[in-house]
Formats: C-alpha cells, structure tokens, sequence
C-alpha cells in the first residue's frame, strides 16, 4: 500500500455490557488500524473510554465503500476521518 491510498475502514461486531451480569447490547466498531491487532487494542480502548466494563468481539473485517444508511453512514465518514466510531443496538431476544 503506498502513503497516499487510503487505508479500508476496519470494522468489529460483538456485544458489550455496561456492567457485568446486566444485558448486553450489540456493537460495531469503526476505525481506521494498520492491522487486525491494533485495531482490536484500539477497539477495546474506545470502549473501555465510553463505559463499557466488558466486551466480547466476534468478527472483524475490513469495509468496501460506504453503508448506505445511518447511524453506519456516519460511522464510516468518523472512522476515515481518523475517529473510533461506536455503533450500539439492541439484539434481538
């Protein structure tokens, strides 16, 4: 990869708890790593800033071109944008 490309915007899906035994709820992480590794240290990071006592990730990948829909679309720009962007949702029951 030469200096001037973009790198790809890595996301991470799993689930997270504000407090351990209380209910989870679901996450995508957006961000821009030169590796699975740092991103995943920078993920947890994020999370641990926002309040998160525990998380469970269970994939990561990398993004081609922008999702089509909020709250995501605007996830994606943050994270190529040099920011850590976090997606929370309810999980289905």
């Amino acid at each position: 990869m030469n200096d001037n490309e973009e790198r790809p915007v890595t996301i991470i899906t799993g689930r997270v708890w504000r407090e351990p035994g209380e209910s989870s709820e679901g996450v995508h992480v957006m961000l821009v790593a030169p590796d699975d590794d740092t991103a995943v240290r920078l993920a947890l990071e994020a999370l641990a800033q926002e309040g998160y006592a525990e998380a469970e990730l269970d994939q990561i990948g990398e993004m081609i071109g922008a999702p089509d829909e909020e709250p995501h679309l605007s996830a994606w720009q943050g994270a190529t944008e040099g920011e850590i962007a976090i997606v929370t949702f309810e999980e289905p029951a």
